[in-house]
């Protein structure tokens, strides 16, 4: 069994699907890895490091692309590179099939297996292919870092001759893996953080990190069986529009994360809010790719309002390529290790299995 992955476009994506360590752990397993010309070499892996681990260099991307049975990647490919993928191979990646839908169905005509693994189920067997937890757990605390360093003051407390120097007061909108590392980060410098998510179970992960969690009066646990949040009742949006308003008034840096799977990001923070809020405040909208948690975020620029900044990228992970590229290649390492019937030494597709069924496009 032969694994390829292709070099994404780097103004795009900097990330990598296998590193050199993740390459070993495939050819001990009996795979056959090839790779392109160069593939790492923008994260300090050159192809000799590749190479002393079995992997074999092939430059043109027709040939690499058709020689392989399962094609690693991050994103869709292009549609040219599409175009080179023959029956019955394996496309793994991060699919995105609810903005893909077409390419992917054009695929399926070809009789490609196309699995998608932000699809994957939120079990405890599938936690070590989680690239959604994986990914966003760098991005929580990235997102903390951008935003700390366009705010002008100082973040812990500083006790000084000359006086005292307040801690920045930070909120985490939303508390899932990011919100949770974004919370995690901001207490480690010394800031006070609040956080709040429609999921009440988030309540005591909040608080055995340090944080200090907003409750909307008589609030409803807003939780899907498998562990995201939903959308949220009109009453229930109202009286969290009126608890977001009253403590943004205090609060210097915000970190957005607040994501519904498929849809358009909820819009949380209004314009009123953020009228409201200090000048010198910052915002950072990890959803603006979605469409932004607040009214103002647009992907990839800095938005003063009266003071106050916002911002939000394509992919902040391109700011942590090695890190994140490093955690992805084991996620997806582990995932193909759960396709390879064993006894046999073939991927087998094995839709009783609620890993392989769920991230199956179908």
């Amino acid at each position: 069994m032969k694994i390829v992955s292709i070099a994404e476009d780097k103004k795009i994506e900097k990330r990598i699907s296998i590193t050199p360590e993740i390459a070993k752990k495939y050819i001990s397993n009996g795979f056959e890895i090839s790779l392109p010309k160069n593939y790492g070499k923008h994260l300090g892996f050159i192809d000799e490091d590749y190479e002393s681990q079995g992997v074999t260099i092939i430059e043109n991307e027709k040939e690499l692309i058709q020689s392989g049975d399962i094609i690693i990647q991050l994103g869709l490919p292009s549609d040219d590179k599409l175009s080179y993928l023959k029956e019955n191979q394996i496309l793994i990646g991060v699919l995105n099939p609810f903005v893909n839908r077409e390419k992917l169905d054009v695929l399926l005509k070809k009789k490609i297996n196309n699995f998608s693994l932000e699809l994957l189920p939120r079990i405890t067997r599938a936690q070590s292919m989680d690239i959604l937890s994986s990914q966003a757990n760098l991005a929580g605390y990235k997102a903390v870092i951008e935003s700390f360093a366009y705010f002008e003051k100082a973040i812990p407390m500083m006790m000084t001759a000359a006086g005292t120097v307040p801690a920045a007061k930070a909120l985490v909108v939303g508390a899932g893996v990011a919100g949770l590392q974004a919370i995690a980060t901001a207490k480690r410098m010394g800031a006070i953080v609040f956080a709040t998510d429609v999921r009440l179970a988030s309540k005591e992960q909040v608080e055995s990190l340090g944080g200090k969690f907003l409750t909307v009066e008589g609030a409803e646990n807003l939780e899907t069986e498998g562990g995201y949040a939903k959308e949220a009742s009109e009453d229930f949006k109202k009286k969290q529009e009126d608890l977001l308003s009253e403590t943004l008034k205090k609060i210097d840096i915000v970190i957005c994360t607040a994501l519904i799977p498929g849809k358009k990001a909820p819009i949380i923070i209004k314009e009123n809010m953020i009228k409201n809020m200090q000048a010198g405040s910052v915002i950072y909208d990890l959803a603006a790719i979605q469409g932004g948690n607040t009214a103002s975020t647009e992907v990839d620029k800095i938005i003063d309002k009266d003071g106050v900044k916002i911002m939000g990228e394509t992919n902040i992970l391109n700011k942590l390529p090695v890190s994140a590229s490093s955690l992805y290649a084991k996620n997806v390492f582990n995932f193909v290790i759960n396709l390879l019937d064993k006894e046999n030494n073939k991927i087998k597709i094995n839709l009783e299995d609620e890993i392989i069924e769920k991230t199956l496009i179908k």
